[in-house]
């Protein structure tokens, strides 16, 4: 069996699986008290659609199980901000100012560019960006709420 590893946009918030069987008007099983803590969870297909038909599917998930997976999108490592890139996101540390966050370019027919690259939106325009040391292992990341 191959080893996978994946990185999503949710939605979530605290709830306990009694909460969530009661969200979903099902009845939990006589013999569980449904007080262990978790999380509703919504998966967003294709990332950043809000519209009801383009939304993926709720569940709940055990709090141990979760806060292991996710984390949430204002503490992010380099590694996740360049997978939030990857799926149209935009990306900034918190101590920058507002204006300014990085975003991936895909080159495009009209492009002279052969491979994606970060860039930054600065005070300057829109520039290629290299990281620093310290920027590729601080874990302040976040997205840039739409």
């Amino acid at each position: 069996m191959q080893h996978y590893i994946g990185v999503k946009s949710i939605k979530a918030k605290p709830m306990s699986r009694q909460a969530y069987n009661g969200y979903r008007n099902w009845t939990l099983p006589s013999d569980e008290d449904g007080s262990d803590k978790g999380y509703l969870v919504e998966y967003l297909d294709g990332g950043q659609s809000n519209h009801p038909e383009h939304r993926g599917y709720i569940s709940w998930s055990p709090a141990e199980v979760f806060e292991r997976a996710y984390r949430p999108i204002s503490g992010m490592t380099f590694g996740l901000a360049i997978e939030a890139m990857k799926k149209g996101y935009k990306v900034r540390l918190p101590y920058w100012s507002p204006e300014v966050f990085l975003s991936l370019q895909k080159p495009d027919e009209g492009s002279k560019m052969t491979h994606s690259y970060i860039y930054v939106n600065s005070r300057y325009g829109l520039v290629p960006w290299v990281a620093t040391q310290i920027e590729m292992l601080i874990e302040s990341w976040m997205i840039i709420p739409e």
